[in-house]
């Protein structure tokens, strides 16, 4: 066993024990890729905040349930996929989800753009056009390309067939690759 996972151990058990501090470490350890998650599925970064902070509770709360069959990382972040989708779901019932359209202009910039940094701009211009597919296709997109579900995973967090899985990620990727192509004419 590695001297992170004995620590990561170390602190799981404080948090059993109700310690603060460790909960406040494991909270800043966590935070930021949950929120990233979070709001990717949410939409929202304001509800991304109350969902990482129901979630979080949850995982406080729960930490019992926690046996260690996986890794922390992976118990929590299942907690915030589900937390997340449920969220999402209950605003779409409520017709509260607003449609943002992003806004796609790239400037002109005199200085000469690195490889990292044009890389960076096509995964962001990626990443903002996700936002412009169907619901469906966007989470799961997120799911499989970005957090590295596998299908059964994704048909068990979206409850859907195998089938319905596979063809909604296929629709998806070939819906974004419209848009990107779109997008390259504009």
């Amino acid at each position: 066993m590695s001297q992170s996972s004995v620590n990561n151990q170390l602190l799981i058990d404080r948090c059993r024990k109700g310690d603060q501090q460790a909960q406040m470490q494991v909270y800043r350890t966590y935070y930021q890729a949950m929120y990233n998650i979070s709001v990717r599925i949410v939409k929202d970064p304001y509800e991304a905040e109350d969902v990482m902070q129901e979630s979080f509770l949850s995982a406080f709360t729960k930490i019992d349930n926690f046996k260690g069959e996986v890794t922390f990382g992976a118990w929590l972040k299942r907690i915030v996929i589900n937390n997340s989708i449920q969220h999402y779901r209950k605003k779409q019932k409520e017709d509260e989800i607003s449609f943002d359209k992003v806004s796609y202009r790239v400037e002109d910039h005199e200085e000469v753009v690195t490889d990292h940094e044009f890389t960076n701009m096509k995964a962001q211009k990626v990443l903002q056009t996700m936002k412009l597919l169907k619901d469906n296709y966007r989470v799961a997109l997120t799911l499989h390309l970005i957090e590295g579900y596998d299908y059964e995973e994704i048909c068990e967090i979206m409850d859907i067939s195998y089938a319905n899985c596979r063809t909604t990620i296929s629709r998806a990727k070939e819906r974004l690759r419209k848009h990107l192509i779109e997008m390259a004419y504009e």
